[in-house]
């Protein structure tokens, strides 16, 4: 017996009619206040969404949002591939919950420039701090942007907030300039070295090193433990060769085994200090401040090149100018020169 195709019109309708309904931004801001993690979950994922409509959402969202909660600590956490930086956010992470924080992990996962995938393994890393109440964890893909820190972390820490948490962790993916980038979102920065991996030559460069408010040589464990306290004699000396930072404080360089759970209380008490510190001298308030001014320049950077290369005129020149300056007919700059009077033009 033949069974008939369910493909008619009131078929679509029944499933259609059986679609949940979108939240509204009201429903989501509400949700967010009420530390629900799904509505958390489903703002986050509007913010970092390229489609007009989720962008007008997120923006609504994100005015409601600003501001709601600023006893927080932004901490950004950087090493090389391998130096075990899931293992350190999840003990560290625990640590904190076990306190009574609320702590939201973002994690950036790097983006194939090939497949444009990303694996967004990050909660399987961290089994213990995913099942944690108090904790949220975000793994977002890269994309495009600079170094690897995703385009919407910014707003994505102001939701983190408004939905309560305390203590928000900034991974990073440990290549190319996404160091700097995160430097300039977080009151705190840390930099996870390992012993014996030809890291302690790293300490004579500037840069990283000049960013980090605190050095943490991980898996100081086993065998690794004298060769971690030479290397963290090494850095305390490296760093004594840098002047001092404009707030005055000094970095510090300690050791730990985040597989042990050993030194990582000490790595909190030198951020809390830190804290202290730096909202005693102002430089907290000067700090946030500052970053606010940057997300504004960054983010009107951001709409600009986003107008430019969706612009009608400019999509439709763009493939033959490109043909142009592969075959060298043109030159890049004169290209250049082109699209943007083209762009200019139709604006006026």
């Amino acid at each position: 017996m033949s069974i008939p195709k369910n493909t008619g019109q009131e078929s679509i309708s029944k499933v259609k009619g059986k679609r949940k309904r979108p939240p509204s931004v009201a429903e989501l801001v509400e949700g967010i206040f009420g530390s629900n993690k799904t509505a958390l979950a489903r703002a986050i994922t509007l913010v970092e969404s390229s489609n007009g409509e989720h962008l007008k959402k997120a923006t609504e969202i994100l005015e409601h949002c600003l501001g709601k909660k600023s006893d927080t600590v932004r901490i950004g956490i950087t090493g090389v591939p391998g130096v075990g930086k899931s293992t350190f956010i999840e003990t560290f992470g625990k640590t904190l919950t076990s306190k009574g924080k609320k702590v939201a992990v973002l994690a950036v996962d790097p983006t194939s420039s090939l497949s444009k995938g990303s694996i967004l393994g990050d909660k399987t890393r961290m089994e213990e701090l995913v099942k944690d109440p108090n904790a949220f964890i975000r793994p977002s893909p890269s994309g495009d942007s600079l170094g690897g820190v995703a385009r919407k972390t910014r707003e994505t820490i102001i939701l983190c907030e408004a939905a309560g948490y305390d203590v928000i962790l900034i991974e990073t993916v440990g290549v190319g300039q996404s160091e700097t980038a995160v430097h300039g979102m977080v009151d705190f920065f840390l930099l996870l070295k390992l012993a014996g991996a030809g890291d302690e030559l790293q300490g004579m460069k500037r840069g990283i090193m000049e960013m980090a408010d605190a050095i943490v040589i991980n898996k100081a464990d086993g065998d690794n433990i004298k060769p971690a306290q030479l290397a963290k004699t090494e850095f305390s000396r490296a760093l004594h060769l840098y002047p001092p930072k404009e707030n005055g404080w000094v970095p510090k360089v300690l050791t730990c085994s985040a597989s042990e759970n050993t030194g990582i209380q000490e790595i909190w008490e030198v951020i809390d200090r830190y804290m202290e510190r730096a909202k005693q001298s102002d430089h907290f308030l000067l700090n946030r401040q500052g970053q606010n001014k940057n997300w504004l320049l960054q983010h009107i950077d951001s709409q600009i090149k986003s107008d430019f290369y969706s612009h009608p005129k400019v999509a439709s020149l763009l493939p033959k100018v490109i043909q142009e300056v592969t075959q060298s007919k043109v030159s890049p700059f004169a290209a250049a020169e082109k699209l943007i009077q083209a762009y200019r033009q139709e604006a006026k």
